[in-house]
């Protein structure tokens, strides 16, 4: 008789599947057809944000082979695979927190691949929301917020983006003198995501939005990410550990595997397929 274990994101599964061959696994999903028009595609062929043959990683270690990416203006995209893919790296490698080797990383077209992250956050509208826990818990929600606007010229521009960020979720508005540390985890997920909306970003590079929250935050997280995407029109790429709530949300799932591009494919339709259901839905 065998026994039930939770799969990789959510549902149950009859077989333990190792590491290793997850990675082979998915490894075999690999399209050999797959080409850039096809990434265009996906995006009306029109990529607000494109990655070109980029090799990067970390010190002298090379973890993204050849990556190529695509999303376009308001869209959404959800990079998915096994744990030590790649998948934050590629977020790592955007905002600039990686060494990159060769390719190039472009905004409509203009090359940003060497920027400083400062540089992206000011001048290219990229923001970056952290996984770990990146509140400064000794400051209330108000300063918290008040550090996403450390680049403008002018404090009193922070101030005011503060206000229309606080006047936008009432739920922060009503705690903006209390420390971050006495906010429940769906709380401090909201105050990282308005944090990153202090300077107007244009694309939001979300790593694992739901990692550690309750359901009932991760909805909440979910819906507060869709309205930046279809009503404020702001570009999403995320990484997502509930491949089934990524897919779900994006526009748009890659398959991401050892540092390499798989599958790409609409959300809708990578949820459809039975071998990435059976590797990374739980079954």
């Amino acid at each position: 008789m065998t026994k039930k274990i939770h799969g990789y994101a959510s549902g149950n599964v009859e077989t333990v599947i190792s590491v290793e061959d997850v990675d082979k696994q998915a490894g075999a999903l690999r399209n050999k057809n797959l080409t850039v028009k096809d990434l265009d595609k996906l995006t009306n062929y029109s990529p607000h944000l494109s990655i070109d043959n980029l090799k990067a990683g970390y010190g002298e270690m090379e973890i993204l082979h050849d990556i190529d990416l695509r999303v376009g203006d308001g869209q959404s995209l959800c990079l998915i695979g096994p744990n030590g893919a790649g998948k934050s790296t590629i977020l790592h490698s955007i905002f600039g927190f990686t060494r990159i080797f060769s390719g190039d990383i472009r905004i409509d077209g203009e090359k940003i691949t060497n920027l400083t992250p400062s540089e992206k956050l000011k001048d290219s509208g990229i923001a970056y929301i952290l996984q770990d826990n990146s509140v400064f818990p000794d400051m209330t929600v108000e300063e918290n917020l008040m550090m996403g606007g450390y680049l403008l010229e002018k404090t009193s521009d922070a101030k005011v983006a503060v206000e229309e960020v606080l006047s936008e979720y009432n739920r922060l508005g009503q705690r903006r003198n209390n420390k971050a540390s006495s906010l429940s985890g769906g709380e401090r997920r909201l105050l990282e995501i308005a944090r990153s909306l202090i300077m107007n970003p244009k694309v939001l590079l979300v790593d694992e939005p739901s990692i550690g929250l309750e359901p009932r935050f991760i909805n909440m997280v979910f819906e507060i990410l869709g309205d930046l995407q279809n009503n404020q029109g702001k570009t999403i790429l995320m990484v997502e550990q509930n491949a089934k709530k990524g897919l779900e949300f994006c526009d748009i799932g890659y398959v991401i595997v050892s540092g390499e591009l798989v599958l790409a494919d609409e959300g809708s339709k990578l949820l459809e397929s039975p071998e990435v259901g059976r590797l990374f839905l739980g079954g």
